[in-house]
């Protein structure tokens, strides 16, 4: 007996093993898309695919990894490749044990699944070291309707002694193909977020800032990733990722000997090794990743989908249309000169005035760009009877009122300054370089983010009429140290000062969720996903030069929405450019965004003035297509013929707005012949020219009624062959 029952004993063990050893499939998916994974318990996780919806799964258990003989042996596939065993690409991971052990081997150790909601479902997959108390979980989150899948990466030490961090990515992609075309963004300030493709070639293509401040300002976080053919906007394969993250951060693509790429996405490593103490924990920030079979389009849509609802503030609200008085008033103004503005504001039926940078200081006044900065007071010699009177002069015009700050900064010559060296981020008795004469203040710190917290909301409570609030940042971090880390930890910097000023983020939108606050550092130095969801828009760029914008605009609204690019209509020439362009091209390239003034209104007269009443009448119009509805490329003005042309389509496809412009001469025979997008092949549309002048039209068929069918498949030609000339098109269904 004891024999048959030892003999049960063994066949049931037997089981249990075989059990904990048989692979599984984890599948992570939205309503078109599946990421999907094998595992097995004690053994690397493999990433098997990620594409279009599969119907079954189970497939995968038995299938070989491209180009591989042994998936046992494909370390270059993992879910998560740490530094170690035969993986000799770039990590996602690398860490350095207490003993000195520079290798690390990550294992499946068990995975959750639970729904968020009825949009949302979070996968979280559990890693951990063979031999170390080392404890990697990524998650996922899949958004449903958005065909958006989030990932990100958390590890925990439960060691004695200390454990080095040295790479912690965000998330790892291996895909393979014939070839990989790879788009990503560079430039500089006034000139953001231009668009390049290029083909990767062995070896390693890196995108990366080391700026720890206004990372973005030169390149992006975000990529395109075409398979096999250039990147198109209507039909191939094209995968795409975005960093949520407002420090430093590096993309790798390296493409290894089977003609496999890598992709590794997260914060730098550079000068930021992290040191985990036992019990600990750190958080590598999100990747938003989507995909598409059909090519670009689908990309921006699925991401101006789910930011709209999950990467902004009020992405469901419309927008306000905004006079800020910067480029109308700079720093020369007093309480008349800005309530003049508010009048003519309120007469064009612009609905906010924004009050920017020179309002305070009193020891040191800020009348320029070297004074004043972090003292948040008044100046009494500009605004005798201070912010609450603009702000309820503007209330009484029917406007609302904002106001500038750029918390994070400090002037040398400010009572701030001289009251707390100990705050500014300095490297030893090294020099603390200055730009824009400002030094950057140790986020790090908790009694920093204290001061900046009190910041906004003294700010903001000098009056209940204040409901906007432009956060501007100016300087990069130059010569990094922190007073306040001790001397083992400054490494920690670059994460802790990200952190830090998330945290005041938070502590501002639990106190003050219904304020309005643009994302301003110095133009498009924090457009990323990471900044943004604490924020209703950004600045796109200081260059407001339209010509300019229509080219810094094609890039960002790749992956951001229009509802939160702020768009103003400048004066021309502006302090950027000596070109000058008409108001109705200003005005036409403004409107594909959330519409805004930067001049000085008064300067707009006679026949300018009606046209730009009109034009704000009509953006009003078309705003809820514009701000909600689905975007659609036709030309880029990337393609070099000389126009740039893309619409939008409200999401029962009831309406759509066209937008087309000519960038340089074309004779006076040659029409802009493009075919729309989107619409629904069996309505009526009529089609309807906006922001004409002297009633001339550039669309022949202007006030007639077209198919969808039409519209799409023959399309429409336009008389713009004039460098400067632009339509608008407002199509209705009938």
């Amino acid at each position: 007996m004891k024999t048959i029952l030892l003999y049960f004993a063994c066949i049931s063990l037997f089981c249990t093993t075989l059990l904990s050893q048989e692979k599984q499939v984890i599948s992570i998916e939205t309503n078109n898309q599946a990421m999907i994974f094998t595992a097995t318990q004690n053994d690397r996780i493999i990433f098997q695919y990620w594409g279009d919806k599969l119907n079954d799964a189970t497939s995968f258990i038995n299938k070989k990894v491209k180009g591989q003989p042994d998936t046992n042996n494909d370390f270059a596939t993992q879910l998560y490749p740490a530094y170690g065993g035969r993986y000799y690409l770039n990590p996602a991971l690398k860490l350095t044990h207490d003993d000195g052990v520079l290798t690390t081997e990550l294992v499946y150790a068990g995975h959750t699944t639970k729904a968020l909601d009825a949009n949302r479902t979070e996968t979280v997959i559990e890693l951990k070291d063979k031999i170390y108390p080392v404890f990697v979980d990524i998650r996922f989150v899949a958004y449903k309707k958005e065909n958006v899948i989030t990932q990100s990466a958390t590890i925990h030490h439960e060691g004695k002694n200390t454990l080095t961090v040295e790479n912690f990515a965000s998330s790892y992609i291996p895909l393979h193909a014939q070839s990989y075309y790879l788009t990503h963004f560079n430039g500089t300030w006034a000139h953001e977020m231009q668009m390049e493709e290029e083909e990767l070639t062995h070896g390693t293509k890196v995108i990366e800032s080391k700026k720890g401040t206004r990372a973005t300002q030169a390149e992006n976080p975000s990529f395109l990733l075409s398979l096999n053919t250039p990147a198109n906007e209507d039909s191939g394969e094209v995968y795409a990722g975005s960093l949520a993250w407002s420090g430093n951060y590096k993309l790798s693509f390296e493409i290894d000997e089977t003609g496999r790429l890598g992709i590794v996405s997260g914060m730098n490593p550079f000068a930021s090794t992290f040191y985990l103490k036992a019990g600990e924990t750190i958080e590598a920030p999100e990747m938003v990743l989507t995909y598409s079979s059909t090519g670009v389009g689908n990309i921006s849509r699925n991401y101006h989908d789910w930011a709209r609802q999950y990467a902004m503030v009020h992405g469901d609200q419309a927008h306000p249309i905004i006079l800020n008085s910067w480029e109308g008033a700079y720093f020369s103004f007093d309480e008349k000169i800005l309530t003049d503005m508010m009048d003519n504001a309120a007469k064009f039926g612009v609905e906010m005035f924004v009050l920017d940078d020179g309002w305070f200081g009193n020891k040191y006044p800020r009348n320029g760009d070297n004074a004043g900065l972090g003292d948040w007071q008044t100046n009494k010699k500009k605004l005798p009877r201070g912010i609450p009177y603009l702000a309820d002069y503007a209330v009484d015009k029917g406007l609302k009122f904002g106001i500038w700050i750029e918390p994070e900064m400090v002037n040398p010559d400010s009572e701030l300054a001289k009251k707390h060296p100990e705050w500014i981020v300095k490297s030893g008795s090294r020099e603390i370089l200055t730009m824009r004469n400002q030094w950057l203040l140790d986020l790090s710190n908790p009694k920093v983010q204290d001061f900046v917290f009190t910041t906004f909301n003294d700010v903001v409570s000098m009056s209940p009429n204040i409901s906007y609030v432009k956060w501007d940042a100016n300087k990069h971090v130059d010569n990094v140290g922190s007073e306040y880390l001790p001397k083992d930890k400054q490494t920690h910097f670059w994460y802790e000062y990200v952190k830090g000023l998330y945290n005041v983020y938070e502590r501002i939108r639990a106190k003050y969720p219904e304020i309005q606050i643009q994302l301003c550092s110095s133009g498009g130095g924090r457009v990323e996903f990471g900044a943004l969801k604490y924020h209703d828009e950004f600045w796109a760029s200081d260059n407001t030069n339209a010509l300019d914008r229509i080219f810094i605009q094609y890039g960002t609204n790749l992956f951001f929405p229009a509802i939160a690019t702020a768009s103003h209509v400048s004066t021309s020439p502006n302090h950027q450019t000596g070109m000058m362009i008409p108001l109705k091209f200003r005005f036409d390239v403004a409107m594909s965004g959330r519409l805004g003034m930067e001049l000085q209104p008064k300067d707009i007269d006679g026949d300018e003035y009606e046209f730009a009443a009109e034009a704000i009448k009509n953006y009003k119009r078309i705003r809820p297509i514009v701000q909600f509805g689905d975007l659609y490329r036709l030309v880029s003005p990337y393609d070099k013929n000389g126009w740039a042309s893309h619409m939008y389509v409200s999401k029962d496809k009831g309406e759509a707005v066209y937008f087309a412009y000519s960038l340089k001469y074309h004779g006076r025979t040659t029409y802009l012949e493009t075919k729309l997008k989107g619409l629904d092949a069996n309505k009526k549309y009529k089609v309807t020219e906006l922001n004409t002048k002297n009633g001339h039209s550039s669309f022949y068929g202007n006030g007639q009624t077209f198919t969808g069918d039409y519209l799409m498949k023959a399309g429409i030609n336009l008389n713009i062959g004039n460098p400067f000339d632009s339509t608008v098109l407002l199509l209705t269904e009938e």
